[in-house]
Protein backbone atom coordinates (compact mmCIF):
# COMPACT_ATOMS: atom_id res chain seq x y z
CA UNK A 1 0.00 0.00 0.00
CA UNK A 2 1.29 3.35 -0.74
CA UNK A 3 0.95 6.04 2.22
CA UNK A 4 0.41 9.50 1.34
CA UNK A 5 1.02 12.18 3.56
CA UNK A 6 0.60 16.48 2.43
CA UNK A 7 -1.30 18.68 0.95
CA UNK A 8 -2.68 20.42 -2.15
CA UNK A 9 -3.06 23.97 -2.07
CA UNK A 10 -2.42 26.76 -4.68
CA UNK A 11 0.92 26.77 -5.41
CA UNK A 12 1.15 22.97 -5.91
CA UNK A 13 1.01 19.20 -5.01
CA UNK A 14 3.35 18.55 -1.73
CA UNK A 15 3.10 14.84 -0.62
CA UNK A 16 5.69 12.31 0.69
CA UNK A 17 4.77 8.98 -0.15
CA UNK A 18 5.65 5.88 1.62
CA UNK A 19 5.60 2.35 0.17
CA UNK A 20 4.36 0.64 3.58
CA UNK A 21 5.16 -3.19 2.14
CA UNK A 22 8.56 -1.80 1.27
CA UNK A 23 8.66 -0.23 4.63
CA UNK A 24 7.90 -2.99 6.73
CA UNK A 25 10.08 -5.51 5.51
CA UNK A 26 12.69 -2.73 6.31
CA UNK A 27 13.91 -3.59 10.34
CA UNK A 28 16.67 -0.51 10.92
CA UNK A 29 14.35 2.22 9.60
CA UNK A 30 17.19 4.64 9.11
CA UNK A 31 15.53 7.30 7.38
CA UNK A 32 13.88 8.29 10.70
CA UNK A 33 17.35 8.82 12.53
CA UNK A 34 18.38 10.51 8.71
CA UNK A 35 15.49 13.39 8.92
CA UNK A 36 17.02 16.32 10.27
CA UNK A 37 13.94 18.10 11.14
CA UNK A 38 12.38 14.87 12.59
CA UNK A 39 9.44 14.64 10.87
CA UNK A 40 9.12 11.04 10.35
CA UNK A 41 7.52 8.32 13.11
CA UNK A 42 7.56 5.08 13.37
CA UNK A 43 4.37 2.81 14.21
CA UNK A 44 2.76 -0.04 13.61
CA UNK A 45 -0.17 0.07 10.92
CA UNK A 46 -3.70 -2.04 10.25
CA UNK A 47 -1.71 -5.11 9.47
CA UNK A 48 0.48 -5.45 12.43
CA UNK A 49 3.57 -4.11 10.24
CA UNK A 50 5.86 -1.56 11.68
CA UNK A 51 6.42 1.24 9.52
CA UNK A 52 6.97 4.76 9.22
CA UNK A 53 4.42 7.44 8.13
CA UNK A 54 4.72 11.47 9.07
CA UNK A 55 4.15 12.94 11.76
CA UNK A 56 0.62 14.73 12.44
CA UNK A 57 2.08 17.94 13.02
CA UNK A 58 4.02 18.28 9.87
CA UNK A 59 1.27 16.95 7.45
CA UNK A 60 -0.10 20.45 7.01
CA UNK A 61 3.08 21.78 6.09
CA UNK A 62 4.91 19.56 4.79
CA UNK A 63 6.37 21.94 1.94
CA UNK A 64 8.23 23.88 4.94
CA UNK A 65 8.85 21.03 7.12
CA UNK A 66 11.16 19.56 4.11
CA UNK A 67 12.45 22.88 3.37
CA UNK A 68 15.78 22.41 4.95
CA UNK A 69 16.46 19.15 2.61
CA UNK A 70 15.15 20.67 -0.46
CA UNK A 71 16.30 24.63 -1.43
CA UNK A 72 15.27 25.98 -4.01
CA UNK A 73 18.85 27.66 -5.74
CA UNK A 74 21.08 24.78 -4.26
CA UNK A 75 22.02 20.83 -5.21
CA UNK A 76 18.71 18.87 -2.93
CA UNK A 77 19.74 16.28 0.07
CA UNK A 78 16.87 14.03 0.43
CA UNK A 79 18.48 12.43 3.39
CA UNK A 80 15.44 10.20 4.33
CA UNK A 81 15.21 8.74 0.74
CA UNK A 82 19.34 8.28 0.49
CA UNK A 83 19.40 6.74 4.23
CA UNK A 84 16.23 4.37 2.88
CA UNK A 85 17.66 0.93 1.57
CA UNK A 86 14.10 0.16 -0.05
CA UNK A 87 13.33 2.82 -1.74
CA UNK A 88 9.79 3.14 -0.12
CA UNK A 89 10.06 7.30 0.32
CA UNK A 90 8.91 9.70 -2.40
CA UNK A 91 8.73 13.25 -2.40
CA UNK A 92 6.07 14.65 -4.71
CA UNK A 93 7.54 18.09 -5.68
Amino acid sequence: MIANYGYKDGSGEFFISIDTAKCAQCEAKPCVEACPEKILVIFTDDYDDEVIGVKEEHRKKIKYSCGPCKPITEKRNLSCQKACPSGAIVHSW
